[in-house]
């Protein structure tokens, strides 16, 4: 299953970016990554089974583990794409939150749109090692 994080914004020379480099190179799952202009630009409509998480501080709050069963679910559901996106600084409207498969929020606090994104993509890299056994995550 293929990870692909869409994001609006670019994310430019950043702390923030170094992070995000340092994930994608260390997740083994294919993943993509795609930056949209503030405004306007769309992705196209999948052509296969396809899950869409939005990040939404009022989503839902998962553990490293629940997001990894969740990831692992889909993937042996034959799921082909699982699509995180980070909307603008409004967040999402309401007919792309309610067409999502998923509202996830990373806590109550709002975070920077950089920093989110590192975020998700620590979990996403925590996620696939948990599901791959790899030492990584230590649960407490």
């Amino acid at each position: 299953m293929r990870l692909h994080v869409i994001a609006r914004g670019k994310i430019g020379r950043s702390p923030e970016a170094d992070l995000v480099a340092r994930y994608e190179k260390r997740i083994q799952w294919p993943l993509k990554l795609t930056e949209l202009p503030e405004t306007g630009g769309t992705i196209a409509e999948p052509l296969t089974p396809c899950r869409t998480v939005l990040l939404d501080e009022r989503g839902k709050q998962l553990s490293s583990e629940e997001f990894a069963a969740l990831l692992g679910r889909w993937r042996d559901d034959g799921v082909r794409e699982a699509r995180f996106v980070l909307g603008a600084a409004d967040g999402h409207g309401e007919a792309a939150r309610q067409g999502a498969d998923l509202l996830l929020a990373f806590g109550k606090a709002t975070w920077p749109h950089l920093l989110a994104r590192a975020m998700l993509m620590e979990q996403l890299f925590r996620a696939t090692s948990i599901l791959a056994g790899h030492p990584y995550h230590r649960a407490g």
